[in-house]
């Protein structure tokens, strides 16, 4: 299995030596790391790769050799039998039968129960609402319904309820090559501009060189500028996956025609609320993510904030220390939203969900009063209203 391994990376250009996967080896048979992907991947990428500027080149090979590896180990600590979690049957309620399942009754409640029924539950249960299952309205399985619970095993979600997912679900990431339906966005966005000429200077400045060529008696006195380009800094963060799936063009759309006309661009993903840590790579976002404190201290204050997302989640989730739906949070949305708020006092939020359904959704609006009621639409009214914001 590893000397195809060996191979793959050689076939991928990186310059593996036989030594060093001779090394490999030798640290796997004295059992350096445990039987854990990612453990196995730090050690083989430390062992097998010099230069940090193949790491992306490695991680390819890895992700194509070691495919569907997780589903036959795993890595979660505590876990649930497969055939517990696996779909005979699909129970589908009528608007009226919903209408009468009732919560646990708040997140402290659903969090001590998962841990009882972890402890006690011996066998397999289907159709049911109290034990893990599927098919029924327990808080807790895959395929029922319940308005709070924890989803396990289920592949995609169906009612977008759930306060937790326990599962590492893959997103990927925005293009920003995207061909732009519309030349709106980027039209809006020129509204935040702030033109200057800085760096080397390499770009033909045609009326000066005019000009001192005719008072050089017709000699060509050639002059040359730093290029003009829009010197606005911005800072741009974008939810991935879960509900925001149904907003992937529009949201590809923005980000290209930002990546267009921002030379001053740094982007990072998150899912649903910012909390302590966010990334550039959604291929990596477990294993290779940036300290939100990190980019506070990196990025001036002089940076525009411009956060994408529809906001749409469980209030736990930004209120409560664990409330996040994929790890456990030690401080709870909110205060990370106010640190982000209180060092880039000029900030956004877009929301490509509609206007008219905020009202109705609370998290939209507890996002809203974080953002002391700088939330817009994600239209072209609703971006140029932003960058008036922003200017």
């Amino acid at each position: 299995m590893l000397i195809r391994f060996f191979f793959m990376l050689r076939e991928g250009g990186l310059k593996v030596s036989i030594t060093e996967f001779l090394t490999l080896l030798e640290v796997l048979e004295k059992r350096v790391c445990g039987y854990s992907v990612d453990e196995f991947y730090y050690l083989s990428r430390a062992s097998l790769v010099k230069d940090e500027a193949y790491y992306d080149r490695f991680d390819r090979v890895f992700s194509e050799h070691f495919k569907g590896i997780r589903a036959i180990f795993g890595d979660d600590d505590a876990e649930i039998p497969e055939d517990w979690l696996r779909r005979h049957y699909e129970r589908l309620l009528s608007d009226e039968e919903k209408a009468m399942v009732e919560s646990l009754g708040g997140w402290e409640k659903l969090m001590e129960t998962i841990r009882q029924r972890l402890e006690e539950q011996k066998e397999r249960h289907e159709g049911g609402s109290k034990w893990i299952g599927t098919g029924g309205t327990s808080p807790f399985g895959a395929y029922g319904y319940n308005p709070e619970g924890i989803r396990i095993g289920q592949e995609g979600s169906r009612h977008r309820r759930a306060v937790k997912v326990w599962d590492k679900r893959e997103f990927r990431n925005l293009d920003d090559t995207i061909e732009l339906g519309t030349r709106n966005l980027k039209v809006a966005l020129r509204r935040l501009r702030r033109f200057a000429r800085e760096g080397a200077a390499d770009e033909l400045d045609l009326h000066d060189t005019i000009e001192s060529t005719a008072r050089n008696a017709g000699m060509l006195d050639i002059k040359m500028v730093p290029e003009r380009h829009n010197a606005v800094k911005v800072l741009l963060f974008l939810d991935v996956g879960g509900s925001m799936d149904d907003h992937v063009r529009v949201c590809e759309e923005l980000f290209s025609a930002a990546r267009g006309e921002f030379k001053h661009l740094e982007y990072f993903y998150f899912h649903n609320c910012v909390y302590e840590g966010v990334w550039k790579d959604n291929a990596r976002r477990h294993s290779d993510r940036t300290p939100l404190m990190d980019v506070l201290h990196k990025y001036s204050a002089d940076y525009k904030l411009i956060l994408v997302g529809d906001a749409t989640m469980s209030p736990y989730e930004i209120h409560y220390p664990g409330g996040s739906v994929e790890h456990w949070n030690e401080e709870a949305g909110s205060t990370w939203m106010q640190r982000l708020l209180a060092t880039y006092p000029k900030a956004i939020w877009l929301n490509p969900e509609p206007r008219q359904r905020w009202e109705y959704t609370p998290s939209i609006r507890m996002m809203s009063e974080l953002m002391e009621e700088r939330m817009f639409p994600l239209t072209v009214r609703g971006l140029e209203d932003a960058m008036r914001e922003l200017s």
